[in-house]
């Protein structure tokens, strides 16, 4: 089995001697959060979780990206929470960068060790603990599920980078390849949660444009990305977040596979109300 490697270094805080001038920019289209501005001192603390803080990267924002929270989560050992979603309709993304967590479902254990990937529904009885003796770093993707008449809630989810081969996208010959960790055509996931591999070189060779929101999270190498108007180099530990209908386009670069976690909305028909009306 390939242990993958991810890039899971955040916190402290530049000394004194720094330069101010960094990557940082927050356009009408999309957002880049470098890591090298996840310090420790934009972290948040959440009701009923011990031992644990936590990067939030993204959240519902009227007039930006609106249908999903990602957080960088870190919980030391012997941290979690027992009541860990405050939202009953809301479902959950949990993938691992550094050390391991164990998430009980019904009492169930069920470990999650580095590239460990989870789907929870709503309404879950689902917990969180850091048994090990190492940090946990991971992602916490949160969405509000929409239910669909006639359809039923998901199943939950446990598996793993490792565990699931990756598909490559036609005419690529591999050099472009979607880690799936749920069945694409299974409907009633109203969104997904992938990783995204390109080799060096590798491009996505069109301005993508749709109405999908996104949250990426570059887990390894480098590659430059086409968003609206700019061209933008990100690396491992850099966020970008991009709202709907955003042009995207990218290339690997550097001597090792491009490779982000890729969350988007799918599978449900565009609303035509906006709420409360």
């Amino acid at each position: 089995m390939t242990i993958q490697r991810y890039h899971a270094a955040a916190g402290g805080l530049p000394d004194q001697a720094t330069l101010h001038a960094g990557r940082a920019v927050f356009t009408e289209a999309y957002a880049l959060i470098p890591r090298g501005v996840m310090r420790d001192i934009v972290t948040s603390a959440f009701p009923f979780w011990e031992k644990t803080r936590a990067w939030v990267l993204a959240r519902p924002m009227t007039g930006f990206s609106e249908t999903f929270c990602q957080c960088l989560m870190e919980t030391a050992p012997g941290g979690g929470s027992d009541r860990p979603e405050p939202d009953a309709g809301g479902e959950s993304v949990l993938f691992v960068i550094e050390g391991g967590l164990t998430v009980l479902l019904g009492g169930t254990p069920h470990p999650l060790g580095v590239g460990g990937y989870a789907y929870l529904p709503p309404g879950a009885d689902w917990r969180l603990r850091n048994d090990g003796a190492v940090t946990a770093r991971y992602h916490w993707i949160r969405k509000a599920y929409e239910p669909v008449e006639g359809l039923a809630l998901p199943e939950p989810v446990f598996t793993s980078d490792d565990a699931v081969a990756p598909v490559a996208m036609p005419g690529t010959d591999g050099a472009w390849a979607t880690t799936r960790f749920v069945d694409p055509g299974d409907l009633r996931h109203d969104m997904h949660v992938n990783v995204v591999t390109l080799r060096p070189g590798a491009v996505i060779p069109f301005e993508e444009t749709h109405v999908m929101e996104h949250g990426l999270f570059v887990l390894q190498g480098k590659g430059v990305y086409r968003l609206n108007r700019d061209w933008v180099e990100v690396e491992a530990g850099d966020f970008l977040w991009l709202r709907a209908f955003c042009p995207q386009a990218c290339y690997a670069g550097g001597p090792e596979p491009f490779r982000y976690l890729l969350y988007k909305d799918v599978n449900r028909h565009p609303r035509l109300r906006l709420a409360g009306r």
